[in-house]
C-alpha cells in the first residue's frame, strides 16, 4: 500500500514563506511525475506545480516566481517552497505522485491546509 504524507501546512501572514513536504510511503518500485495541487475555498482544485523524475518543472501563473518545487529521490519526497504568500494563496493543498508499484498509478495525499492573513 503507497500512502503520500503531506507536512508544513499552517497560519502565515501575507508575505511570509511556508514550505511543504510530501514523502511517499509503501512499497515502490519508482516515481515519475510529482507534483502540487491546491484547493482555493469554493474552487475547483488546480495544478500549483510539477516536477519529473529529472528534475523538469512545471509551474502554475501564479506560482511563477513565488514558489519552488524540488524533490529528493533518495527520500521519495517532494517539496513546495512558498515565498511572498498572498491571502489568496489560502487553499487545501495536495501532493500528488505518479508512482509504479508494478503497476504504475496516481496517488493523492490527505492535503493540507494553507492559511495566509491579510
Amino acid at each position: 500500500q503507497v500512502q503520500l504524507v503531506e507536512s508544513g501546512g499552517g497560519l502565515v501572514q501575507a508575505g511570509g514563506s511556508l514550505k511543504l513536504s510530501c514523502a511517499a510511503r509503501g512499497s515502490i518500485s519508482g516515481i515519475n511525475i510529482m507534483g502540487w495541487y491546491r484547493q482555493p475555498p469554493g474552487s475547483q482544485r488546480e495544478l500549483v506545480a510539477a516536477i519529473s523524475s529529472v528534475d523538469d518543472t512545471d509551474y502554475a501563473d501564479f506560482a511563477r516566481g513565488r514558489f519552488t518545487i524540488s524533490r529528493d529521490n533518495a527520500k521519495n519526497t517532494v517539496y513546495l517552497q512558498m515565498n511572498s504568500l498572498k491571502p489568496e494563496d489560502t487553499a487545501v493543498y495536495y501532493c500528488n505522485a505518479l508512482i509504479h508499484t508494478g503497476v504504475p498509478a496516481r496517488y493523492w495525499g490527505q492535503g493540507t491546509q494553507v492559511t495566509v492573513s491579510s
